[in-house]
């Protein structure tokens, strides 16, 4: 009969620190050479950022940019020199740098729906002015979403406990294995161990628009639109369960709103069966797969009849 040891040895606290201590470090050893110091020229504004492939191609975010079209570039190795800013998307908060010199070394991007709860989470970048500082802590949540400079929501923010300051914005955020798994964006002021990041898959869907647009291609259907509460009569005759839902208050002439039949008061009450509660989920739902597709609308009009209507979204204008 075999023998169960209900006491198995548990290994000492300072092996256990040791290990932590190790993979933190080796972490920041593949990553950190690739971070740099960025600067904004003829102002104090200053943050971080990392390249991200060998001919100098630079995360950062737009906050950190502004609307400068050429940046300062302080790498690890000490070497300085410049780069342009080849794009930025405010909505996410993240912008493109070009490095007009060779980079040091560069992180790879990893992919952020692997991420759990209480994974190592490693901030590298330059706050208050102390270049290249290390912090530590874990993904404290996911799934988040945060308003950025524009009004829009950027979703699936990760959340860390890893002590962040001004000039944090734009470092990586750093799995165990060396990863980059989100763009440090923001803090909330006066909490403690409540720190943003952006989720890498969305840093890398912004850099892949950029590269092939120059900027990032969104939905336009031309409408302004209130959030309002739904009226359970329509909800029940709908079948819907939301308890708000959207307005039409403005359409722009030609737009595809208005070439769709669209009125002034009318509800979306969803766009391709999935329900739109306010004007959040509207700006979730034009991402730019729809642009030139067909998009089948719910729509409760002005005769008080719940009706279909097909919108072919175009490009946003930029801004």
């Amino acid at each position: 009969m075999g023998f169960i040891d209900i006491n198995p040895p548990v290994p000492e606290d300072g092996a256990l620190l040791d290990a932590y201590s190790e993979t933190v470090a080796g972490a920041v050893d593949r990553v950190g050479p690739a971070v740099s110091r960025i600067e904004r020229l003829g102002d104090q504004g200053h943050g971080s950022g990392f390249a991200i492939s060998p001919d100098g191609l630079i995360i950062t975010n737009h906050h950190v940019v502004a609307d400068a079209k050429a940046v300062r570039i302080r790498s690890a190795n000490g070497a300085v020199g410049q780069g342009s800013v080849l794009g930025r998307d405010p909505d996410t908060d993240i912008a493109l740098v070009r490095a007009d010199m060779d980079v040091q070394a560069w992180a790879r991007l990893g992919d952020s729906q692997k991420l759990r709860r209480g994974h190592i989470a490693i901030a590298i970048g330059n706050p208050l002015g102390f270049d290249w500082s290390v912090t530590s802590g874990v993904v404290s949540a996911l799934g988040r979403s945060m308003r950025a400079s524009t009004g829009r929501l950027i979703e699936d923010v990760v959340q860390t406990d890893a002590a962040l300051n001004p000039g944090n914005s734009g470092g990586p955020l750093v799995s165990a294995s060396g990863e980059v798994v989100g763009v440090n964006t923001a803090v909330i002021r006066g909490a403690q161990g409540i720190a943003f990041a952006v989720a890498s898959n969305t840093a890398n869907f912004v850099v892949s628009e950029i590269l092939r647009f120059g900027h990032v291609r969104r939905a336009f259907i031309g409408i302004v639109v209130d959030t309002i509460m739904l009226p359970r009569r329509v909800a029940l005759k709908a079948g819907m369960t939301q308890e708000t839902t959207v307005r039409i208050r403005r359409i722009d002439p030609g737009s595809p709103a208005d070439r769709a039949g669209l009125k002034e008061g009318d509800f979306i009450l969803a766009i391709d069966g999935q329900p739109v509660a306010g004007a959040d989920d509207l700006i979730r739902l034009l991402d730019g797969t729809r642009i030139g597709q067909e998009m089948p609308i719910s729509v409760y009009d002005l005769d008080s009849q719940i009706v279909g209507r097909v919108l072919v979204p175009a490009a946003r204008p930029k801004n």
